[in-house]
């Protein structure tokens, strides 16, 4: 292929990041601490601009480019202008957090941009390759964000456990890929797909393969027992850092885990089906169960996370495309949830004081009962109590997997969630019955109050009407698993 037959405009958004970025980095050098409001606001921007190039470019089937090792197609452009809105909402909750805690640099912008960039390839990638260039673009700038507080002993701490972990998780991701490489002769996706479902493959390859990448994708997603990571890389991490971790990087480990699994190993479902079983049932047990002893509020969200990502395997596991949907529709709101929680405990916290514990939250609603409103919504909401959106999340893949035949897995879900309704009703308990305690509610930005509002209310939306997010999910991943079909 010639550079002039190379079509870029599947890429656009990416190298308008990427470009945009250098522009950043170098603009941040000659700008003084008290103008680094240019850096957030160019920032933004960026996201705005990339934001409209995926909508732009967005069509309702698969365009590759760079010989077929990138594909752009409705599954990765929804999961990009997810991205962008996540990562845009991090940015507005924690401008007033980072002045506060001496992380307000151009450092924490554009290292944000580098991680973005990351998961817009891992969302875009048809070729084992890629989706690893993605996804160690993603951890590399994830490491340093999380030093970024260079003089936080628990924040490097938190770096090196997360640096040394998912080095490990790599390795065994790059060793399953190797294998499916020798297995298949190909690292292109569809390729793979192909050759396993045409019985070319060497089955015994394939099921070592498929181990060790499941091995690996369940490190990434916090899964048990791969989760010893989670809660003290949240806990350690500046309440910012935390939240850039727990959001928008789902969105983009759920489809680099579809990409695999259900694109590149589809046809070997009934290989990885019982492993991700055996993963979601620890996971939704040992996450709930945990949470509950649990006072801190970060390494409560952290437990949580482990249950939640319970979840979203048995939408997966059910391989089918209603159970791809459910995932893709989990994580989204999902997302959505993480971001309320953390955007209350950021706009609590002040200068000197991070607001982190059970205790930091009593008599919430008597100081200012908004605050405690938005906080009762996101709790509801995580908990899966109707109306919010995670009810219907939950709902949507615990009905995957009724309709593959796995009750029991359904009925355990359902038992799991009623666990971890206790913890967040705790926090709604805290709020609402205890005494106030001494801590003023701190002032906060108008846009951070305004974006706040309108991601709690959100929750409360989409629980009553999930069908306009559903259909984009479903939409998507029709189109996307269609053409996987034809292949």
């Amino acid at each position: 292929m010639s550079w002039a037959d190379l079509n870029l405009m599947p890429a656009l958004p990416e190298i308008f990041l990427l470009t945009a970025l250098s522009v950043i980095l170098v603009l941040d050098l000659f700008l003084s601490d008290a103008k680094r409001g240019i850096t957030y606001g160019l920032t933004l921007l960026t996201l705005l601009g990339c934001a409209v190039l995926t909508l732009t470019t967005w069509v309702p089937y698969p365009e590759t480019t760079f010989s077929g090792m990138f594909v752009d197609d409705p599954v990765s452009d929804l999961a990009k202008i997810g991205l962008y809105i996540a990562v845009a909402v991090t940015l507005v909750y924690t401008r007033q957090y980072a002045a506060n805690h001496g992380i307000f640099k151009g450092e924490y912008y554009t290292l944000t941009l580098f991680s973005l960039l990351g998961m817009m390839v891992m969302v875009s990638s048809s070729h084992f390759l890629t989706l690893y260039i993605g996804l160690e673009l993603l951890s590399l700038a994830l490491y340093a964000l999380i030093a970024l507080k260079r003089d936080s002993t628990p924040a490097l701490e938190a770096a090196m456990k997360y640096f040394v972990l998912g080095a490990l998780a790599s390795g065994m991701l790059l060793y399953g890929m190797s294998m499916l490489y020798g297995a298949t002769g190909s690292l292109f996706l569809v390729e793979v797909a192909n050759d396993i479902a045409s019985g070319q493959a060497n089955s015994m390859l394939v099921v070592f393969g498929i181990v060790f990448v499941v091995a690996g994708l369940a490190f990434k997603l916090g899964a048990v027992p791969f989760h010893m990571w989670v809660p003290d890389v949240y806990h350690g991490s500046p309440t910012a850092i935390t939240l850039m971790i727990g959001a928008a990087p789902k969105i983009a480990a759920m489809v680099f885990v579809w990409r695999i699994l259900a694109q590149g190993l589809g046809a070997a479902v009934a290989d990885w089906q019982m492993m991700l079983v055996v993963l979601a049932v620890l996971s939704m047990a040992l996450g709930n169960i945990t949470a509950i002893a649990q006072t801190n509020l970060k390494r409560m969200f952290a437990y949580s996370t482990v249950s939640h990502m319970g979840f979203l395997l048995v939408g997966i596991l059910a391989g089918t495309e209603a159970g791809y949907t459910a995932a893709l529709f989990y994580i989204l709101v999902y997302v959505l949830m993480s971001l309320a929680g953390f955007g209350i405990l950021l706009l609590l916290s002040r200068a000197g004081f991070d607001c982190e514990t059970l205790d930091d939250l009593k008599g919430l609603n008597q100081k200012n009962s908004w605050y405690a409103l938005l906080m009762l919504f996101t709790m509801f909401s995580m908990a899966g109590i109707p109306p919010l959106a995670g009810f219907y999340a939950k709902f949507a893949v615990l009905k995957a997997a009724v309709d593959v035949g796995l009750v029991w897995l359904a009925v355990v879900g359902v038992v799991f969630s009623l666990v971890g309704a206790f913890y967040y009703l705790r926090v709604v308990k805290c709020m609402y019955f205890d005494e106030p305690n001494d801590e003023p509610v701190p002032a906060a930005r108008p846009e951070m109050k305004l974006v706040l509002s309108l991601n709690a209310v959100a929750l409360l939306v989409l629980g009553v009407v999930p069908d306009s997010l559903l259909t984009l999910c479903v939409d998507a991943m029709k189109q996307s698993l269609s053409v996987v079909a034809g292949a």
